[in-house]
């Protein structure tokens, strides 16, 4: 009897939820994270099994990232990381000891980063007293050439043969002029092969990769109320066969709002993106991807792009459907959308202003009760595109090789024989269009 009894309380224990909390100054790694809190958050998810909560200090800022690797939970009992709204920074600062003065202001450090490869130096920034400095270099966007060494001026940063230089007003103290630079790839991350985990209530910022990176086998990952500022690469990214559902999500200057490629499939609600400098969405592969509940404050050059990617072999076409969603150029020229081969693209109750929009051959794009304006629509020869009940207000109206002009939209609508209850003109009290009132309930 007795040892069934003691059979029964070990099952009960491993079925009770734990909550372990992370405390990076008073906690202690040979704590067990429930009757004292633990320093690191690596010992924290090292620790967690399905069921048990991982607690953040609400508000305080960690220099660490949280990283899983084979980790589950289970259904119904998953593993979680709250936050808090806790922030997980990725920087580190630079510090006078460490970096060879050159004299004239100029600063040298040739270790910086071990192994510096090129896709992370094209990822890389510095962090003067707070600002995010790029020097015109973005992952996905454009990249100045460096500067040489010798034609910085101060509050600028540059690299060559290896080593990075900074430049201070001559006279200056490195140490007070407050630079950090990103030593941690992401803030948080999955590996290998995992499953029922969420992650809720956090920010992650100032890493040279991704705020959010999800890689391998990913099952049943749940993000609640997550955002990613000033990332050298992705806001959020999903690779492989992932499988995400993204509820609340903020991206702000980042390289790319949000990035999912391969066989990955994710399910977004409720996000806004601005601020951003390579692309704002950004789909890369063949599997389906959902967005409804959407404002994006286009700065990127590629406001939007649907694509195969061409590195990766494509098992089908990249779907993706996106409802309710308002993209408003918020940049002095034009953003640019593209639906490329092998992709399809649902638009349904969407707003896109000031966005050259292209389907491009072999790619296919729907939208029902849309509004596009202030830009120009591309339809190349052997795109797909059916539509209804939309309303347009653009500036060029291309179908394959014929252009139309405003008076000439009732040939538009013969030529795709389609667009039925669509109009070239203003939307006239019809219920069309995005609509952002969601987001005075967040």
């Amino acid at each position: 009897m007795r040892r069934l009894l003691l059979v029964g309380l070990v099952a009960v224990l491993r079925l009770s939820a734990a909550d372990l909390h992370v405390d990076p100054v008073a906690g202690d790694d040979r704590s067990d994270g429930r009757t004292g809190p633990v320093r690191s958050i690596a010992r924290a998810i090292a620790l967690a099994g399905p069921g048990d909560v991982i607690h953040l200090q609400p508000g305080r800022v960690y220099y660490d990232s949280a990283v899983f690797a084979n980790k589950h939970g289970e259904p119904g009992r998953p593993i979680t990381l709250d936050g808090h709204g806790a922030i997980l920074d990725g920087s580190e600062p630079v510090r006078a000891a460490d970096w060879e003065s050159l004299g004239g202001g100029l600063f040298r450090k040739s270790d910086l980063v071990p192994k510096l490869s090129d896709s992370t130096l094209g990822r890389w920034f510095f962090l003067w007293d707070g600002r995010m400095n790029r020097m015109g270099r973005t992952s996905k966007g454009p990249k100045a050439a460096f500067k040489k060494p010798q034609d910085l001026q101060p509050g600028e940063w540059t690299h060559d043969e290896g080593a990075f230089y900074l430049r201070l007003p001559d006279g200056a103290d490195l140490d007070a002029a407050n630079i950090r630079y990103p030593a941690r790839a992401n803030a948080v991350a999955q590996a290998g092969k995992g499953s029922h985990q969420v992650i809720r209530n956090l920010t992650g910022r100032h890493v040279f990769n991704d705020g959010f990176n999800v890689h391998g086998a990913q099952r049943a990952l749940v993000f609640e109320n997550i955002v990613a500022f000033e990332c050298g690469d992705d806001g959020f990214s999903a690779h492989e066969d992932a499988e995400c559902r993204i509820n609340g999500f903020t991206s702000v200057g980042n390289s790319t709002g949000l990035c999912d490629i391969g066989s990955s499939v994710t399910h977004y609600r409720n996000v806004v993106i601005r601020d951003c400098q390579g692309y704002d969405i950004f789909f890369l592969g063949d599997s389906p991807h959902t967005m409804e509940n959407v404002v994006v404050e286009s700065t990127a050059v590629r406001t939007l792009q649907i694509a195969r990617h061409l590195d990766l072999p494509q098992n089908g076409d990249g779907e993706v459907v996106l409802k309710n969603v308002l993209i408003r150029r918020t940049a002095p020229t034009p953003g640019l959308a593209q639906v490329g081969e092998g992709a399809r693209l649902t638009l349904e109750g969407c707003t896109l202003e000031g966005i050259e929009f292209t389907v491009a051959a072999g790619g296919s794009a729907g939208l029902r009760r849309c509004v596009l304006g202030g830009a120009r629509l591309e339809i190349r020869e052997g795109a797909r595109w059916h539509g209804s009940d939309n309303r347009y207000a653009l500036t060029g109206l291309v179908l394959g090789v014929r252009s139309f002009a405003a008076s000439e939209f009732a040939a538009f609508q013969q030529a795709v024989q389609g667009e039925t209850g669509s109009i070239w003109g203003a939307a006239d009290g019809a219920t069309v269009g995005a609509d952002s009132s969601w987001r005075s309930g967040r």
